[in-house]
């Protein structure tokens, strides 16, 4: 396995995922919320819960999960509502410490990024002792928990960070890696959303071990340009690299439902979780967005796009969704129920920096 400049040595790629982040914070920042099952969104009928702490997760409370529904498993639930300049400060913290070990950062979101540390600023030769390091790092500098993942791929080091979740971190090595990937269920790899799940459970594809049994003609046959990628993971191979201050063309999220939907308010319930999820990559990266599309696509699978284009990057995230609701609208009442919904951003530009605003650390 090549690494960036040709040598042998595996990669060495940690993948940083903080607690519970949204949620997290505000317990830190407001001593009475800790302990309590704490919800970050608006617990208005049509709200859906951005984030959920550890005590609101044990009732099975989770982050894009209607709030009515939440309010139910939880009925001493405490709603917060979001404070998205606090997130990104902390956020901007976080990634300060990041570059001290690496200039290799590449952001998924507000809380969680990849790092190549193959060859780190600090000339440590264990990632294990940098994850660790990092983590005591933003504990001390932020008052969070940290969870990691170390691996020789970008995939693995993603699956690696949820193994010991909250505040741990494991490794999956180059030996173990095609081990561990063929007993994972399909259904747990990032990046195998509900629809491809499904799709692979109608073609007989339940784990890893069946999902490396399948040829390359195969994969690509039925899941197109997804289908090497598939091919590699199966195998633990991830040959991506982490791309750092990269502009993408665009940036999208969809979901498909588990039941068909055919009225307006829950496809905007449901839309909620897709846009909180692209407008986080777009700030975790000072990313700013002119277009949005809208898909949906029908029972009979049928798919239609609606976009609108706006002179100037949107600002926040409430224009976003205003934008969402204005292109949502004039789809009700519909004849056909609706499978799945997505949402992406393009005409994507680099935003300028603003200076932000300081706040108190907790030491």
């Amino acid at each position: 396995m090549m690494n960036d400049e040709g040598s042998d040595r595996p990669r060495n790629i940690v993948h940083v995922d903080m607690d519970a982040f949204y949620a997290s914070v505000e317990q830190r920042d407001n001593p009475e919320l800790r302990g309590l099952p704490v919800a970050v969104g608006s617990p208005a009928a049509r709200g859906v819960v951005a984030a959920a702490s550890y005590e609101a997760r044990k009732f099975g409370v989770h982050s894009a999960m209607p709030s009515v529904t939440a309010q139910r498993k939880c009925p001493d639930l405490v709603f917060v509502r979001p404070r998205s300049d606090v997130y990104k400060a902390v956020s901007l913290q976080i990634r300060a410490i990041f570059a001290e070990y690496t200039p290799l950062i590449e952001p998924l979101s507000l809380d969680e990024a990849y790092l190549d540390v193959t060859h780190n600023l600090k000339r440590m030769e264990i990632a294990t002792e940098i994850a660790a390091e990092i983590r005591a790092r933003i504990k001390a500098a932020t008052g969070l928990n940290a969870s990691a993942g170390i691996s020789y791929n970008k995939f693995l080091a993603k699956m690696a960070s949820d193994l010991n979740k909250p505040n741990g971190q494991a490794v999956i090595t180059p030996k173990n890696g095609p081990a561990f990937v063929e007993k994972l269920h399909v259904k747990k790899f990032h990046g195998v959303g509900p629809a491809t799940t499904e799709k692979m459970h109608r073609l007989g594809i339940e784990t890893g071990a069946d999902l490396k049994e399948q040829t390359l003609d195969f994969l690509t046959q039925h899941f197109g340009k997804s289908g090497p990628y598939f091919y590699g993971i199966a195998r633990g191979i991830d040959n991506r690299q982490v791309k750092p201050d990269r502009v993408r063309k665009s940036v999208g999220a969809e979901d498909t439902f588990a039941e068909d939907i055919h009225s307006f308010e829950p496809a905007r319930e449901g839309l909620q979780p897709l846009i909180e999820k692209v407008w986080s990559y777009c700030e975790a990266n000072e990313i700013g967005a002119k277009t949005v599309t809208l898909k949906v696509k029908y029972a009979d699978f049928s798919q239609i796009t609606r976009s609108k284009t706006v002179p100037s990057a949107l600002p926040a995230i409430g224009d976003l969704e205003d934008v969402v609701g204005l292109l949502l609208a004039p789809l009700f009442p519909t004849r056909k129920g609706i499978r799945l919904l997505g949402v992406s951003l393009s005409s994507l530009e680099r935003r300028v920096p603003v200076a932000e605003p300081q706040l108190r650390l907790a030491l």
